[in-house]
């Protein structure tokens, strides 16, 4: 479906409306969605983890997939990320579609070989569905193959394979008997740079940036410098892929720099941007919310009287120093830290974390 010039604009308005108005806990699962809602960049995570397959798939004819593939009772078992697109290989006359499964995590999940095989075989149980519903005889139903890819962007670093090997108890003699498969880890804070930039998509120099997020400013810096002035080298850049980028460091700039620092990283952004018609899309939106929540005293727009730029930072504070404390954080830990609204309850459990000896010893508020 082809938008108007209004409807895009309104689009793009709601993207920034959404994006900024989330909390320090919601933002690193959100800006990934974010990310894989530009097919160019679903293009440059394949051709880091899986380069010997991108050729063969058609990123023009990218579809999202609903995510809701299982009863509302197993709702926590939704999968983050699903497309599909036609794959062409060794002449074949008929167009098999792959399915890609993209897994956003921000913390290191031991049980994820388990929670992969879930999501794929709820993948698989739709197609099932689909089949059974062309009436066509059981003989020529075929399932399309998927490709599993885990997107992490935690600091920990990931060192167990993603299999069901290593978490499945089980002798030699039964090793037969257990699914193997498969899945692509992208551990973003710990792959070499270089092996980021291998190709010539502005996703991997991006990448580059989102290691540096809580670096130095001089760092950072250099690493924004190198994204935008490579962006604006390219003829074969998008509009939308370059309104995707920018949108993504002034959401990182947002979340993870101390406010001291936005306005000038921010400024430094409009300076290097080339595309003045995408960069004024991404600033009249951006900067009109930002501005609007400095005059109002509100950042995140939620109920009168609340000082919310002051509990985003305590919600960020908590949230850092329980990641540095403890090595495995459960996503939902992290949630609800990010609903906490009452001060005294988040200065209450910064004390807490900063002494205990164990993650389970945190008291919680229901």
């Amino acid at each position: 479906m082809i938008l108007s010039d209004k409807e895009i604009k309104d689009k793009r308005k709601d993207d920034i409306q959404k994006l900024f108005s989330i909390t320090p806990a919601q933002y690193p699962d959100r800006s990934a969605k974010w990310l894989f809602e530009e097919k160019d960049n679903i293009r440059g995570l394949i051709e880091i983890v899986s380069n010997d397959i991108v050729d063969y798939l058609d990123f023009n004819r990218v579809k999202e997939h609903s995510r809701s593939y299982i009863t509302d009772t197993l709702k926590e078992l939704e999968s983050d990320m699903v497309f599909s697109m036609p794959f062409q290989y060794e002449n074949r006359t008929d167009e098999l579609i792959v399915y890609i499964l993209i897994e956003h995590q921000s913390t290191v999940d031991p049980m994820m070989g388990f929670r992969m095989l879930q999501y794929m075989c709820q993948i698989w149980d739709d197609q099932r569905r689909e089949l059974q519903a062309t009436n066509q005889p059981k003989s020529l139903w075929r399932l399309k193959p998927i490709l599993p890819i885990v997107f992490y962007t935690g600091e920990q670093r990931w060192k167990n394979p993603i299999n069901l090997m290593e978490i499945v108890d089980t002798p030699d003699l039964l090793e037969r008997c257990v699914p193997t498969f498969d899945t692509m880890l992208l551990s973003v804070k710990h792959t070499d740079p270089s092996d980021l930039i291998k190709s010539d998509n502005p996703f991997g120099m991006l990448l580059k940036v989102m290691q540096l997020e809580t670096a130095n400013e001089a760092a950072l810096r250099e690493a924004m410098r190198d994204l935008l002035v490579y962006i604006g080298s390219l003829d074969n850049v998008s509009r939308s892929q370059q309104y995707n980028v920018l949108l993504y460091l002034y959401q990182m700039i947002h979340f993870r720099r101390p406010e001291v620092e936005r306005d000038d990283l921010r400024e430094f952004i409009d300076t290097l941007s080339h595309n003045q018609e995408v960069k004024n899309m991404v600033l009249t939106g951006a900067e009109a919310l930002i501005q609007k929540g400095k005059k109002e005293g509100i950042e995140e727009g939620i109920e009168e009287g609340i000082e919310q730029g002051e509990i985003l930072a305590k919600q960020d504070s908590v949230i850092k120093l329980i990641r540095h404390r403890f090595d495995e954080v459960p996503e939902h830990i992290l949630n609800q830290l990010g609903q906490i609204k009452d001060q005294s309850i988040l200065d209450s459990l910064f004390d807490q974390v900063l002494n205990v000896e164990d993650l389970v010893e945190v008291d919680l508020p229901d």
